[in-house]
């Protein structure tokens, strides 16, 4: 084994008492651009819903690559999947096409009973495929001969990603203003605000472009009916409907995609849109994205020449999403995921200091406060953060949107032993980010 593996660093490290991480943390920020920040930990292997440091430590995953790894880790299905299409075919570019891409492609236009006509773009991520919404969009609005039909309406605190197109659609203006002028033409509207989007609608709207759960702002939903007024409100002046399932998408819900899920939604019947964009847990941790066009005439849009992509729909990425959905079928995850999910967020939701546990199958936004009874300052940056950096040292990868709110996200095959605990240790994380910044604020009044 090369003594530059983790591995070797693992074992040199635990010869020497030196960390493993020191070295392999300080590589890091010596050769990789620093958009991520500093990271807490070097990962090395994984297990079903498991994964191991180059120190040797264990993790439980409760934030799943945020919201990718479906099948948790190294599942036997994927990997072979994987590992047999790339023993006979890996790349091929999309001058041709490959039997994974047609089976996997057909296999979502049935999950998500798109009429007759409709089709898939197979990009490499998230942002990919809300480019390639975009510009569907703009050939919508290019169509209308008055030649008005330029807006394209987005929702506050939305997230579609990070390339230009898609950081346009992203409401953080953290995110937007260092990389202005953006693409132009797109406007926000207050979120869940069916008075709100009626007013900005009119025949000047291309699309509007509304994920069915926002993860991002930290899990949540909308208004019953928000999302029927949407439809009937965009069909009526024109515009496409599109929506971003890429992180609500591939049974994360409980459903094969939230617009199908009544609790989501609010009715029984799907909301169904013009278009649709997936990735993360479509892949399983492959990289993949997909923009769903239902219908002849909004999949028509596109035409030869018109968007593209080298990478996109490979055999290999293709061969992971078959896996993937065959995996969540066959061993009905889909139930799993609302069961589950709801035990959970009742368990968190009875633990002094949350104060809400917003949930929707496996992705749950959880609220959180200093509980009662205790006298602790929060910590700086937020407790929500100080609570993740306490998951760590506790042995859970956890995720916080903002200074009060943490984003669970686990993989789908999470079971009833793991969830129980996370909220069983809840209390004492809690404790733990209150103590560890208690001593700096003593300090501090001492001064």
């Amino acid at each position: 084994m090369n003594d530059s593996t983790p591995g070797a660093s693992a074992t040199a490290a635990a010869g020497t008492g030196a960390p493993a991480q020191t070295g392999l943390l300080g590589r890091y920020a010596s050769s990789l651009t620093g958009v991520f920040g500093a990271p807490s930990r070097v990962l090395v292997r994984g297990e079903g819903v498991h994964v191991w440091d180059a120190d040797g430590r264990r993790y439980t995953d409760f934030l799943g690559g945020i919201a990718v790894n479906a099948l948790g880790h190294a599942h036997p299905a994927l990997v072979a999947a994987v590992t047999e299409q790339l023993g006979t075919l890996g790349h091929i570019s999309n001058l041709f096409t490959s039997g994974p891409q047609i089976a996997l492609a057909e296999r979502l236009l049935d999950l998500a009973e798109a009429p007759e006509g409709s089709t898939v773009f197979f990009a490499n991520s998230g942002s990919e495929a809300n480019e390639a919404a975009l510009k569907l969009a703009r050939r919508h609005g290019r169509e209308d001969p008055s030649g008005r039909r330029t807006r394209v309406l987005a929702l506050e605190h939305s997230f579609h990603g990070r390339t230009l197109g898609a950081l346009a659609m992203t409401w953080k203006p953290a995110y937007r203003e260092p990389f202005e002028p953006l693409p132009g033409g797109i406007e926000f509207i207050p979120a869940g605000d069916a008075s709100a989007l009626e007013a900005a609608l009119d025949e000047t709207v291309a699309a509007v472009i509304i994920e069915p759960v926002q993860g991002e702002s930290g899990v949540h939903g909308w208004p019953a009916g928000y999302l029927q007024a949407a439809r009937e409100l965009t069909r009526r002046h024109g515009a496409l409907l599109i929506f971003d399932e890429v992180q609500s998408g591939t049974g994360r819900t409980g459903t094969w995609f939230a617009h199908q899920n009544p609790a989501v939604t609010g009715q029984d019947a799907p909301v169904v849109p013009d278009a649709m964009t997936l990735a993360k847990g479509l892949g399983g941790g492959v990289p993949i994205g997909a923009m769903i066009s239902f219908g002849p005439q909004v999949s028509a849009l596109l035409t030869a020449g018109q968007h593209g992509t080298t990478f996109g729909g490979n055999p290999v990425a293709t061969a992971a999403g078959m896996a993937v959905l065959d995996t969540i079928d066959q061993t009905g995850l889909l139930e799993h995921v609302r069961d589950l999910g709801a035990r959970l967020a009742r368990g968190l939701g009875a633990v002094d200091g949350v104060t809400a546990a917003r949930q929707y199958g496996l992705l749950i936004g959880v609220d959180i406060t200093v509980p009662s009874g205790m006298q602790a300052p929060v910590p700086d940056g937020g407790l929500a953060p100080a609570v993740v950096r306490a998951g760590l040292e506790a042995g859970y990868l956890l995720n916080a949107t903002g200074p009060s709110t943490l984003r669970l996200a686990p993989p789908l095959i999470l079971e009833e032993e793991e969830a129980d605990r996370l909220v069983a240790d809840l209390p004492s994380l809690l404790d733990a980010a209150l103590q560890a910044h208690q001593p700096q604020h003593d300090q501090e009044n001492r001064a």
